[in-house]
């Protein structure tokens, strides 16, 4: 598992309201530490001279939420890549996972969503057995709370379709996920359902590609899906990709979870793309060592070209055979003629 991130520009769209119900106005708990500040200067090496890990002044990129979200997040202690940890959130507190400490590389690369900073947080503590204990009976009452809300859903008569239903670890907010057509007004959806749960609801309106996010499990290649994995934004994905890489057009071997087209089309596009502009485009007219020739297909990978000669034999050489280009192509094979 990688702990970077990339991708484009996230194909999604959201909403949100909320429901001031009643807060838990219990104690803190004995577990919460007193806040503190990292006092150790950026210029500061990683580790003392005793061989104690720092605490990097700008903290650590952690990963958190259903929907894999990403923030910066301050410390006061030295946490390694996986570690779990309780953060303070600008939606709560909950569970956060450690990526990586928050270099300029690296925080560049967190989405902004509109914003001109990434979100801001702070880690509290490592999870403890508490903590553990607490977000399993949350965890198993997450089915209960999504049917709860599909009554109300259904009560209303909304055309909408819940999709999940989230709760933090401090009971601050459930937000509830769900797909729609269009807009959707559903102010007395809130009321009913903060009726029901007896906190802030906050309801949010998600694409299809966010729900395989939510719900896919592993992918056709058995690995569990990108997007839940490691994706942070959804990479646009087109069909000149998979024709540029001579996958399958078959939309069934070639569409993800979500129906769409595969978010994996993309990593190796720009290797392909750059490949194949080394290469004279379909059509090109050229000279080899063996005489005049014109490219009828490439193999990218291999460097090769299939040719066809001035004998109008058809082979296959290696692109350093090419002495020059007499006339460029357009880069589109050859219509075969109808029998």
């Amino acid at each position: 598992m990688h702990a970077r991130v990339f991708g484009s520009d996230v194909e999604r769209f959201s909403r949100t309201s909320t429901f001031n119900g009643p807060i838990d106005t219990s104690p803190a708990s004995t577990n919460d530490p007193v806040d503190c500040e990292p006092s150790v200067d950026a210029s500061s090496p990683k580790e003392t001279a005793s061989g104690q890990r720092r605490v990097p002044s700008d903290g650590y990129v952690c990963r958190y939420g259903s929907m894999r979200l990403l923030g910066v997040m301050s410390a006061c202690e030295p946490f390694r890549y996986g570690d779990e940890v309780v953060v303070r959130t600008d939606r709560g507190t909950e569970i956060a996972t450690v990526l990586c400490e928050a270099t300029d590389e690296a925080v560049n690369q967190v989405p902004r969503k509109g914003k001109s900073e990434p979100v801001q947080g702070k880690i509290i503590r490592r999870l403890d057995a508490t903590d553990r204990g607490d977000w399993s009976q949350m965890s198993d009452m997450t089915r209960k709370d999504l049917n709860t809300a599909n009554e109300c859903v259904k009560k209303l008569k909304l055309p909408m379709q819940l999709v999940d239903v989230e709760r933090l670890l401090g009971g601050e907010r459930v937000v509830v996920y769900f797909v729609a057509d269009g807009r959707i007004d559903f102010r007395e959806l809130v009321k009913l359902i903060g009726r029901e749960f007896q906190t802030r609801i906050e309801m949010r309106q998600i694409g299809i590609r966010d729900e395989a996010k939510l719900l896919a499990d592993y992918g056709d290649c058995g690995q569990e899906v990108c997007c839940s994995r490691f994706l942070s934004k959804m990479p646009p994905v087109s069909m000149k990709m998979a024709k540029l890489q001579r996958a399958s057009l078959d939309p069934a071997k070639i569409s993800g979870r979500c129906g769409r087209l595969k978010c994996c089309l993309r990593y190796e596009f720009d290797t392909y793309e750059s490949m194949a502009e080394e290469l004279p485009p379909v059509g090109s007219e050229i000279l080899t060592r063996d005489g005049a020739a014109k490219v009828l297909a490439q193999d990218i990978l291999a460097q090769q070209l299939v040719v066809k000669t001035e004998d109008h034999r058809r082979v296959m050489i290696p692109a350093a055979d090419v002495v020059s280009v007499t006339k460029r192509g357009s880069g589109d094979p050859p219509k075969q003629r109808k029998r």
